[in-house]
């Protein structure tokens, strides 16, 4: 099949990968002169595969209130004349259930498996792809004795969904991260993932792009698609300019573009802008940077050691389309990191960053077909992009090929989003 990827994140070129080992003639077109220039650019860096567990959970709505009081929250809202975020707001407000958020866990706990899977066959099979990627664990710190003891009664669920966790005492989590040592008295315990991940979805992207190029998937950058058109046999065509991009296939794979580009054809998707921060940083040698990936659960901050340097990312902001740095929510960024690992490098030269992440109201993707026969969704990953792609991209292939999915893919049809 010949077939467009609409979209050069960490989402549309593990789709291409998958379609080209398929065999397809396949195409990638994008909007900006590079790859991974938005959501992939410099996101949190965790390959969380363990911690999928969606936004909209039980005790989100009794938070929000005080959060909405302070403007160093870790998650804002700012209310706009936009229908779309109102009605993502409700949809997710009807999502902050206990039942909504163990289905939906299991659900992206069962993809974010498949994907850890797929990523161990695919780094052992371009061993010379480097983007920093290290298999290093993860501690989530807890600041409370309640909120430890809630993490900590979740261990029995999520081993029996295939997690290896355990729950430590803060001078075994120091032990464990010594980077830690200075702010020991801050928390009260963690919970150990050995297996989790971290990596740069930034330098991924670029090694996969020239992987790509090399097995013969074309590249259109710097080409904006504002529309999609649909023929007298309904048939879906992309539009770019005044031309109309003819192929067997088209996926859908733009992130927060996606649910404005469908509109164009009245196909909509429940995918709204969450807006994040992150910063880069020359991490000093010795231990006053974390060699292990840090969650500070609390103040929803993450950090990664990526080779040399460290990535300190946060905050969820439903503001709209804009992706431009707020000052004031980057300094909060850097006051939370300063206050944790404050002599992990400069913090004032890091690099900045602020970026948009397609997110469903209820946390899980869109992946399938959509309701014209050659459109293809893989759509509204949220803070999960780099976890799930490789999950993701395996299924729709497995779909468009006409093979039963390695999961239950039910969960992220198109049809259970609408």
């Amino acid at each position: 099949m010949n077939i467009l990827v609409i979209g050069a994140g960490v989402i549309g070129l593990t789709t291409a990968y998958r379609l080209r080992e398929d065999g397809h003639e396949v195409s990638v077109i994008d909007r900006r002169t590079e790859v991974a220039a938005e959501a992939s650019r410099a996101n949190g860096a965790q390959l969380s595969y363990s911690y999928v567990a969606p936004l909209a959970g039980p005790g989100v709505l009794a938070k929000l209130p005080g959060w909405l009081m302070r403007r160093d929250a870790p998650v804002r809202v700012s209310p706009a004349i936009d229908v779309n975020q109102w009605r993502w707001c409700w949809q997710f407000a009807r999502a902050c259930t206990q039942a909504m958020s163990e289905s939906t866990t299991a659900q992206l706990l069962a993809l974010s498996f498949l994907s850890r899977s797929l990523m161990h066959e695919f780094t052992a099979a371009h061993p010379t792809l480097a983007f920093d990627y290290v298999r290093a664990g993860k501690l989530v710190m807890h600041r409370s004795a309640m909120a430890m003891s809630r993490a900590a009664s979740l261990l029995s669920y999520q081993r029996t969904l295939g997690s290896e966790q355990q729950a430590l005492g803060v001078s075994d989590c120091v032990a464990l991260e010594p980077a830690l040592a200075q702010v020991a008295d801050r928390f009260v315990g963690g919970i150990h993932t050995p297996g989790e991940e971290a990596g740069d979805c930034h330098r991924f992207c670029v090694g996969l792009e020239s992987l790509l190029r090399e097995r013969g998937v074309a590249f259109e950058l710097g080409t904006a698609v504002r529309s999609l058109s649909v023929s007298n046999k309904g048939e879906v065509r992309a539009i770019a300019g005044s031309r109309r991009l003819d192929a067997e296939h088209v996926v859908v794979a733009s992130g927060c573009d996606s649910a404005a580009l469908l509109r164009t054809i009245g196909v909509r998707v429940p995918v709204y802008p969450l807006k994040g921060y992150s910063l880069t940083l020359d991490a000093v040698a010795g231990k006053a940077a974390p060699a292990t990936s840090v969650t500070d659960f609390d103040r929803k901050v993450v950090y990664a050691r990526l080779g040399d340097r460290l990535r300190v990312a946060g905050m969820a902001d439903i503001v709209g389309h804009s992706s431009a740095i707020d000052v004031t929510r980057l300094a909060t960024l850097r006051r939370e990191a300063q206050a944790v690992f404050p002599h992990a490098g400069d913090y004032d030269a890091a690099a900045a960053w602020a970026g948009l992440r397609p997110a469903t109201p209820r946390g899980t993707p869109i992946i399938g077909e959509s309701k014209y026969r050659n459109l293809w969704l893989n759509v509204g990953h949220g803070a999960l992009g780099f976890t799930l792609a490789m999950g993701s991209a395996h299924v729709l292939a497995q779909r468009m090929a006409g093979r039963e999915p390695s999961l239950d893919d039910t969960p992220f049809s198109p049809r259970a989003a609408s």
